[in-house]
């Protein structure tokens, strides 16, 4: 109960937080600069495939998430803030023919359908469950598909302690390592690639983890 309430208020704010980032900045201007950003990160990712004519999902998408940017595949689109992602200037599901949107967490991920990659993008410390989370994610995977997942990795042990014990962070449920994220995608049967470095900073490293199923 208490880690549902947790989850529930860093929804909350979650929302309020995009709702007080987006309100001043100009909407073509973002959606442009949001964009290139994507376009950028997919570059540092070796053994992604060409992303063409492919099922991919991205999974805690946000109101302008790499979905944006992956015109032709066949995309799906989870956020369980999709609702309130409706009222917000800066997304409108019809510039996206493309993609199908659904208001809905990870971990209610229907499995049925297999997916060729599946991008999961600072979004996996925000679920609920992030055991069924993953496990959620690895099994929409097809054979030989690929699981990307972006996160804030804590880099001193002491504050990854106290973080963990008493969250300095309530819009980030959960409060991990490098070694712990990756051991995520092991526990589910991803082979995992080297993790890539993309930012460094005082408490955290945003890390790319993945691996093929």
């Amino acid at each position: 109960m208490a880690d549902n309430l947790k989850w529930k208020l860093a929804q909350t704010l979650e929302i309020r937080w995009w709702k007080n980032y987006l309100k001043d900045k100009d909407v073509a201007t973002y959606i442009e600069w949001k964009k290139d950003y994507w376009k950028d990160f997919l570059k540092n990712i070796p053994h992604l495939p060409k992303l063409e004519n492919l099922n991919i999902l991205d999974a805690g998408c946000g109101p302008a998430g790499i979905f944006t940017v992956l015109e032709n595949n066949q995309v799906d689109a989870i956020d369980p803030l999709m609702d309130k992602y409706q009222n917000l200037e800066h997304f409108n599901a019809a510039w996206y023919p493309f993609v199908t949107f659904k208001n809905q967490s990870i971990e209610q991920l229907d499995i049925q359908k297999k997916y060729d990659v599946i991008f999961c993008l600072n979004a996996i410390n925000h679920v609920e469950n992030i055991d069924l989370a993953y496990q959620k994610l690895a099994n929409a995977l097809k054979e030989n598909g690929l699981l990307i997942v972006s996160t804030d990795a804590h880099r001193n042990k002491l504050l990854h302690k106290i973080f963990k014990l008493l969250p300095g962070d309530v819009l980030h449920p959960h409060q991990y390592n490098l070694k712990e994220y990756e051991q995520f995608l092991e526990n589910n049967h991803i082979s995992v690639f080297p993790s890539v470095l993309i930012k460094k900073d005082f408490i955290f490293d945003y890390y790319l983890t993945y691996g093929k199923k």
